[in-house]
């Protein structure tokens, strides 16, 4: 579950949550710019916003995450060669194109960077890039040149939450999650709504904080606060070309005990985490699966993300309709594909508290039936409804109504076994909508 459980009556109501989450630590300025361009592939004018994360002093304390996917964006490939660098003074972020396999993509990213330098009175090696947007597209960098230096005039080290809302694509609201530790705090905003199946990282998370704490302990405990937070969501399965997580230290506040810092940053990450499988593209419900009696705790996550990947249970929860008969064989074809032994007599499996499944029998009957039902739809952020002209849906609530989830136990069995958390999403006919139409 997250740190913290909320709901919101209004966009304005969770708008005034964000700010309380959104103060920056100390050390930190952000700003932001807006221009308008027309991308060379396709002749349709756009928007870009940039974004500038900028330390007041350039920082040898800093961890990145990057994606494993084997086509990866030139600011990843940048980041690459950054990973080890001395220091890191600004992130430099643009929405609308993702600089994937663009023609020259490293070099574009790199004049960005070069231009922020300038701005900020950085080398070009102490900024780090970050993009995201449509794939193949070319970076429109002399645009983004003329532009930095305007971000840079409206660099404020107040809230975080403008540059929050300026990396946002497909995002229907911005991600702010704050801890307060020791004397310092931990502050992290993230973007991402589809195409997220993370594999060492997620979508773009930039997490910023004043505690002093040097750069291989910041390492070791992103790693594991990635490991038990970003690692454990998908919404379609899919790993992004240019999913990047980035961890900066102003240090400017005195490190706390290793342990509150670790913890500090695992709930930020989880809740991070949790509102990006929420704000997911055209999400209806969050599913929260616990996977235990695994032999080990891969098998265990590879379970719950074929229960959360499958399309037929994914529809069945966006219908609100506890057909579990599909959430069943969703949990044996990946078992059985992946030739694991499994007794299925030792098997139990639960939604919503409910026992479905025991003794390698179903147990459902029509009260129980009902009680599901309920608990899918307690746990429904909106419910599609087609207008009059029914050509398309109406579009969602923009902003959380509330945390709640489809809560789904599978125990496989094996004494002493390990457990894993999973967090994915129903599929709904605004997720179709938006990926058929997502360029056009």
């Amino acid at each position: 579950m997250p740190s913290t459980s909320l709901a919101f009556a209004s966009a304005e109501a969770h708008r005034a949550w964000l700010e309380t989450q959104a103060a920056l630590p100390a050390g930190f300025r952000v700003g932001t710019a807006s221009f308008a361009f027309t991308p060379v592939e396709v002749s349709k004018p756009s928007k870009m916003n940039l974004t500038l994360l900028a330390l007041d002093r350039p920082t040898d304390a800093f961890a990145l995450a990057l994606t494993t996917n084997a086509f990866p964006g030139a600011p990843i490939l940048v980041a690459r060669q950054r990973r080890e660098g001395a220091r890191l003074g600004a992130v430099v972020v643009n929405n609308k194109v993702s600089n994937v396999c663009a023609p020259g993509g490293v070099e574009a990213a790199e004049r960005v960077c070069a231009a922020a330098g300038r701005a900020l009175g950085l080398a070009p090696d102490e900024v780090l890039p970050a993009s995201t947007g449509v794939i193949g597209w070319r970076l429109p960098d002399a645009a983004m040149v003329q532009a930095l230096p305007g971000a840079a005039a409206a660099l404020q080290p107040r809230s975080v939450l403008p540059a929050a809302e300026a990396i946002m694509t497909t995002d229907l609201y911005p991600k702010v999650r704050r801890a307060e530790v020791g004397g310092g705090a931990i502050v992290g905003i993230a973007k991402g709504a589809g195409m997220i199946e993370p594999n060492l990282a997620t979508m773009l998370v930039f997490l910023l904080t004043d505690l002093d704490v040097a750069r291989d302990e910041l390492r070791a405990a992103l790693d594991e606060a990635i490991e038990g937070s970003f690692h454990g969501i998908t919404v379609d399965s899919d790993t992004s070309t240019s999913d990047m997580v980035v961890l900066l230290a102003s240090r400017a506040r005195p490190a706390p005990a290793r342990a509150a810092f670790r913890d500090a940053l695992r709930r930020v990450c989880r809740d991070l985490a949790e509102d990006l499988v929420r704000n997911g593209e055209g999400v209806h419900h969050v599913l929260r699966l616990q996977v235990s009696g695994a032999p080990d705790r891969a098998v265990a996550r590879a379970v719950g993300k074929a229960v959360a990947n499958s399309p037929l249970f994914q529809c069945a929860v966006n219908g609100n309709d506890p057909n579990v008969g599909r959430l069943l064989c969703a949990i044996g074809k990946h078992v059985g594909a992946a030739g694991l032994p499994l007794d299925m007599s030792r098997v139990r499996i639960r939604m919503g508290g409910e026992l479905l499944l025991e003794g390698g029998l179903m147990q459902l009957d029509p009260a129980k039936e009902e009680r599901l039902v309920r608990h899918l739809r307690a746990a429904e952020l909106y419910a599609s409804a087609p207008p009059a002209d029914g050509l398309t849906f109406r579009p969602p609530l923009r902003h959380p109504p509330h945390e709640r989830s489809v809560e789904l136990e599978v125990d496989l069995g094996v004494p002493g076994g390990h457990a894993a958390e999973v967090l994915g999403a129903d599929r709904s006919h605004e997720y179709i909508t938006e990926n058929a139409d997502y360029r056009s």
